[in-house]
Formats: structure tokens, C-alpha cells, sequence
């Protein structure tokens, strides 16, 4: 029997500002390696003994969860939409509906945004709980602690189940701990760390849903009855979608059914939560410093020192973060790695945007990125994969002037259709009806001189869009 994956994709990880931001959230970046923590992810249930995988995500981000399973040749069974973000309870339900066909089969709910540094045992530990998920339980993983964290949910595991070796029958769920109860749990050797990730037949799961939470499952069931396919994703009906309860899994299901198993492993697992745990999973110099990209450290120890973008110069510090992108600096206490939220919460508060997008913005058809912004002037530098096309668009109050930088550029301005080559250049009036496309093999980069009284990107009128804007 196959496992059906399905990866929760619906975090910001406020935590991990500046690089991750609400229209690129951790789970698209490659924190640990060259991959990005969905991709690694969906890697680790490729292969034999396990279906096409499902992803739940953002709208927002549906070509970006797209695009990088495309880049693992990973076609997934389904990338499902949700409108508003309701937890993962939801989630679980809106996947375990859609195997209806099949109410036996089993689903495997993982976090998009969480690492795994031994996946051969992460994929022991589910080939262990398979016995005790087939026959109806509700199986969770249990990380084996290898410190008092207080940051981490723990269960308590009860007696051995008779019919699944390596599992265990879940005592209790416990909130995170202060440090000197996560002590006391560390040192009992009966409680483990809750990561997050269950194994269940579909069936099993719904029913207990519509025990515990008959609202939520009639939410989800009317969410998806009148969902709608969108290009190659599944759009939830907003209406029926946001009137369901917003709950974890744990708190809606787990900590109340009489059926919850539990298998113990040691995977090398953290949720990634904060700066803190990569310096703790990072590759550390003698100075017991993480160092990533341009980097120059003299008399500094224990610090986690990463820039995308400018150098990073550091003299004399001692359990510190420090990290650069192209837009914005942070720089924090090890120890204060979890208040990088709050910092967020602060942008969001004065109306910042760089909560919420880098200096380059990915696009379904490839990426823009403004280089100077003034009084009615904004300079963009636009990337266009090869084969795609922007929408067929106009503005209201704004012009545009377009310089090939590299690359060929096929150019609609109202009637008049055009190729443009690198040194060649174009005018689009403000109200023209205007499309740019790549037809060559290699990516189009265009310079864009926008001028104009308002320059926001809500002024933009679509009459034809491939992607469905």
C-alpha cells in the first residue's frame, strides 16, 4: 500500500527575517544546502513505497511551490490553495477528503519547512508505523530530546502496542515546558520532542474530525465540494474555507482521540524555528562560528554570520546573529533568536514592506527587481524565463520605456507586435495595451524606466493572463 504524502506549505517563519519574507517564506530557501527545505522535503517520500505527493499552500505562493517540485521532476498529485490560513488541522482534512475513492488509504502529513539530517531513519520510523496505522491508529513521531528544549510540544509515550513493534501507545500531549520541567522529561526517557508529522488512514482521521469537530469537518467538506480547478492547481472556496475553525491537528484531534500511537526516532529533526537552530545544525570553524557567503570574522565566537548580499565584517562578537540580504541588516543575541518576530510584528506596524518582499520579486513567468525608486520615476530590472509571457496589461498612470539588456523580446503594443534585440528599445503610452514575452532559448533581461504620477503595482489591468491573475 502506497503512503500518500501531503506537505503542509502554509508557514511565514517570521522567525527567519530578513530572508524570509511573506511572499518567500522559509520553506522556499535553501537554508540547509542547495536545495530549499520543500524541495529536501518532498525528496525524502520520492520513490518506492510512496504516491505522488499533495501540497497545501498559500495562493500566494502556488507557483513557487509549483516551480520548485518542477525543478526535482516531481509532478504532485495535487497543489491545493487555501485562501486563508486555518492551521493544519484543515489541512489534514482537505487531503483526507480528497482520497475519498480510496478511505483506506494512508496519509503522511509533513511540514514543508522542517529538517531531517537522517531520512534513511525518518523513513524507517514510517515503515514502523505502518502496522498500527493500517489498522486505524493515529500515529505521530516522537523525536528522541537530545537537550531540554522549551521551545518544543512533548508526548509522553504510554505501553508498547502488541501489533507494531517500535510503536507506542501516546500517554499524554504536554505543552512546551519551562526548562527545569524539560529536564525532568529529558531525564525520565519517556518524552519526546512533537515534530509535527502523523501517519493515518484517511478514513480513521475523518471520523474522529467529525466526532471532535463537526463544524470544522462540514467546513472542509463545503470547501471542497465547491473548490474549483485553476491551471494545474485546486482552488478552496473562499466562503466555506473561511468560515472553518482555525486549529492544529494536536489541539483538534490528537490530544482527544483514544487511538493515538506514537514511534520514537532519532533524525537528526529541528523545525528550523529561529537563527538559533541553524547555528546549531550548521557546519562550525574552530571559533565555533556558522559562516555562509561573504564573510570576514576576527575575534568572534559562537555567532551565526550569513549574507546574501553585502560583506559581512565582524570584529570582536560573541553569540551573535548576524545576517545581511541586498535590502536589510539583523543583527541579535543568540539568546534572543526568537525575537526576531517581534521585530516583524514592528515592520508590519509602521508599514514597511520588507516584511513581506525581497528587492527581487519572483514571478510565475521569471522575476523583477527595482534598482532606483524617486519622485515619479521607479527603474526596474525584469527577468523573463525562456517561453514565457507577461500578462497582456495597461496602466492608467504610468508609461514605460524598455531597454534589451540581454536576450530577444517579443513586444505587443496595441495592434503592433515586434521583436526587439539586446541595445534595442521601446516606448509603451500610458493606456496602451502592452504584453512582453521571451521567444528565444536563453532568459530575456529587459531595463524598465517606469514614469509616471503613481507607480504601485495595483495599477496594472489585465485583458489576457496565462496564469490565471
Amino acid at each position: 500500500m502506497a503512503v500518500n504524502p501531503v506537505i503542509l506549505s502554509g508557514g511565514v517563519g517570521s522567525r527567519l527575517w530578513p530572508m524570509s519574507r511573506g511572499l518567500l517564506p522559509k520553506q522556499f530557501l535553501p537554508l540547509m544546502g542547495a536545495r530549499t527545505m520543500i524541495q529536501e522535503t518532498a525528496l525524502r517520500v520520492a520513490g518506492e513505497g510512496f504516491a505522488a505527493p499533495t501540497v497545501v499552500c498559500n495562493q500566494e505562493h502556488r507557483f513557487l511551490a509549483a516551480e520548485q517540485l518542477r525543478a526535482l521532476q516531481i509532478e504532485p498529485r495535487a497543489i491545493v490553495l487555501e485562501p486563508v490560513g486555518r492551521n493544519t488541522a484543515p489541512a489534514a482534512a482537505i487531503a483526507s477528503l480528497m482520497l475519498k475513492d480510496d478511505p483506506e488509504a494512508l496519509v503522511l502529513l509533513l511540514p514543508a519547512d522542517h529538517a531531517v539530517m537522517a531520512p534513511e531513519a525518518f523513513r524507517d520510523a514510517v515503515r514502523k508505523a505502518l502496522p498500527a496505522a493500517m489498522r486505524g491508529a493515529l500515529v505521530t513521531f516522537g523525536v528522541v530530546p537530545t537537550s531540554p528544549e522549551t521551545g518544543y510540544g512533548y508526548i509522553r509515550a504510554g505501553a508498547a502496542l502488541a501489533d507494531a513493534e517500535g510503536c507506542r501507545k501516546v500517554d499524554r500531549f504536554v505543552e512546551k515546558p519551562d526548562l527545569a520541567t524539560a529536564e525532568t522529561y529529558v531525564a525520565s526517557g519517556e518524552y519526546y520532542w512533537n515534530a509535527g508529522m502523523f501517519l493515518f488512514r484517511a478514513d480513521a482521521f475523518l471520523a474522529e474530525l467529525r466526532r471532535l469537530e463537526p463544524a470544522m469537518f462540514a467546513a472542509c467538506e463545503a470547501a471542497l465540494a465547491k473548490g474549483r480547478k485553476d491551471l494545474d492547481f485546486l482552488r478552496l472556496d473562499e466562503a466555506a474555507f473561511g468560515a472553518c475553525p482555525a486549529q492544529s491537528i494536536d489541539y483538534a484531534v490528537m490530544e482527544h482521540t483514544g487511538d493515538a500511537a506514537v514511534v520514537p526516532v532519532e533524525m537528526g529533526w529541528s523545525d528550523i524555528g529561529s537563527w538559533r537552530s541553524l547555528w546549531d545544525l550548521g557546519a562550525r570553524d574552530g571559533a565555533d562560528n556558522v559562516a555562509i557567503g561573504d564573510v570576514t570574522a576576527v575575534g568572534t565566537e559562537r555567532s551565526y554570520l550569513r549574507s546574501e548580499g553585502p560583506m559581512i565584517a565582524a570584529a570582536g562578537i560573541k553569540d551573535m546573529i548576524v545576517v545581511a540580504t541586498k535590502d536589510a541588516v539583523l543583527v541579535a543575541s543568540r539568546e534572543h533568536a526568537q525575537n526576531v518576530k517581534k521585530v516583524v510584528e514592528a515592520l508590519e506596524a509602521r508599514g514597511a514592506s520588507e516584511h513581506i518582499h525581497h528587492p527581487r520579486v519572483l514571478r510565475p513567468w521569471g522575476s523583477y527587481e527595482t534598482m532606483d525608486l524617486g519622485p515619479n520615476y521607479q527603474i526596474k530590472r525584469i527577468v523573463v524565463r525562456p517561453g514565457a509571457r507577461l500578462s497582456l496589461q495597461k496602466h492608467h498612470k504610468r508609461a514605460e520605456h524598455w531597454v534589451v539588456v540581454a536576450g530577444k523580446a517579443r513586444v505587443t503594443r496595441d495592434e503592433a507586435v515586434f521583436d526587439l534585440a539586446e541595445n534595442e528599445s521601446t516606448y509603451i503610452p500610458l493606456g496602451a495595451w502592452h504584453r512582453l514575452e521571451n521567444p528565444g532559448a536563453e532568459p530575456l533581461v529587459l531595463v524598465e524606466v517606469q514614469c509616471g504620477s503613481y507607480l504601485g503595482e495595483d495599477d496594472i489591468v489585465r485583458r489576457e493572463d496565462d496564469y490565471g491573475r
